[in-house]
């Protein structure tokens, strides 16, 4: 597997235009609003979601202006939807830094949210770009209905593994799918294309999703286990294999573990240790090397091209990444 950077690196020139056109899309005369949208910029990850968009653009014709703009948009939405997500569950901490909420309480950051949603709604409406604003107006719809369905799921922690799916769809995947469509669009692939290029990564993000899940039990390679979906009444797709996997007697005492107990770190160890001996993480490793190879088996058409390594590898990532 070649290195992240090596992913990137044919990039380099397109996603420093990238990221102009993104800093020039979150400007604004209000000098709070301005300085939030500083602290936003300063604390970007590593821009999977437009490498993906470009990435897709490149395989059906190569990148355009609407290639990056696609790409800010996707970035704008989704920043938006992480501010507000930080609100709804109380987050002090995205990436290792203070939230927006953290720093300039609710209210702010509710505002922060919809300004950067009113952005990305017109940086498309002024560039005629309403192709690629359907794709992703859709995506966060549908993460939406993921994040609610994950909540009314949580209540009771009933979620069966057909349910888990549906929520990681919406949640997690789509937002991926909109970045592979959005990217396959903006550089004029008919219809046919851009769907299998949703449904690329619609399967590339339920995997990275599982990937997720893993992490939260850690491994040998990655470290001691965390626990913090479970500190949260989440149900993973290890947790959900091993509770299948249980009588009826054990699951309700391991389910009200988690409802009553989610807090105590001995009894979340106690059910990190129970699903690791289930067989839940080899499961859950086994359904994530099957979408990523689903995933792959779609690209098949595109092995020719030469940019085809890098989309590859950059899936090859998501299912590797340690956090």
């Amino acid at each position: 597997m070649i290195s992240f950077n090596d992913i990137k690196n044919p990039l380099t020139k397109d996603l420093e235009l990238f990221e102009s056109l993104f800093r020039q899309s979150m400007k604004t005369d209000v000098p709070l609003l301005d300085t939030v949208m500083s602290y936003i910029v300063k604390r970007k990850g590593k821009q999977i979601r437009p490498l993906f968009v470009m990435y897709s653009a490149k395989l059906n014709g190569g990148i355009t202006e609407s290639t990056y703009r696609g790409a800010a948009l996707v970035e704008l939405l989704h920043t938006a939807t992480l501010v507000h997500d930080d609100v709804v569950d109380d987050s002090d901490q995205r990436r290792g830094f203070f939230s927006i909420n953290a720093l300039w309480k609710n209210k702010i950051a509710v505002l922060v949210g919809d300004f950067l949603l009113s952005k990305g709604l017109l940086l498309s409406i002024d560039n005629n770009d309403f192709a690629l604003l359907k794709i992703v107006s859709s995506a966060v719809r549908e993460m939406s209905e993921g994040e609610l369905l994950q909540i009314e799921k949580a209540r009771r922690l009933d979620i069966t593994e057909e349910i888990y799916y549906d929520v990681i769809r919406k949640k997690t995947a789509s937002l991926i799918a909109s970045c592979c469509s959005v990217g396959a669009a903006s550089a004029g692939a008919n219809a046919e294309v851009i769907e299998k290029f949703r449904l690329i990564g619609e399967k590339i993000g339920m995997a990275f999703q599982i990937k997720d899940d893993l992490l939260d039990f850690g491994d040998a390679d990655i470290g001691k286990p965390h626990g913090i979906d479970i500190k949260e009444k989440k149900m993973t797709l290890p947790l959900i294999y091993m509770l299948n996997n249980l009588d009826k007697s054990s699951k309700r005492k391991v389910i009200n573990t988690i409802k009553q107990d989610h807090d105590n770190p001995k009894k979340v160890d106690e059910i990190i240790k129970m699903v690791i001996n289930s067989g839940g993480i080899e499961y859950a490793s086994k359904k994530m090397i099957k979408l990523k190879d689903e995933a792959t088996e779609l690209l098949q058409d595109f092995k020719t091209h030469e940019n085809y390594i890098h989309f590859q590898s950059l899936i090859d990532f998501i299912i590797e990444r340690e956090k």
